[in-house]
């Protein structure tokens, strides 16, 4: 699950850098899922996989703009 949730990050992460916002905006999407589910099971600190997901979210939104 560990390695899921690096490689959703990483994915999120390099699409951003792309500049497509179709295809980063469903990446940040799965990643945000991912991080959720890995948080739930307890493979992740509940605020760990906030802070990420709320990393993502402001990089997609500058991204956006």
């Amino acid at each position: 699950m560990r390695t899921t949730v690096k490689n959703a990050v990483k994915k999120a992460r390099e699409t951003l850098a792309t500049k497509d916002t179709a295809k980063s905006a469903d990446a940040v999407k799965d990643a945000t899922r991912t991080l959720a589910k890995a948080a739930s099971k307890g493979i992740l600190h509940p605020r760990n996989a906030a802070r990420r997901i709320a990393r993502l979210a402001k990089a997609a939104k500058a991204a956006k703009a």
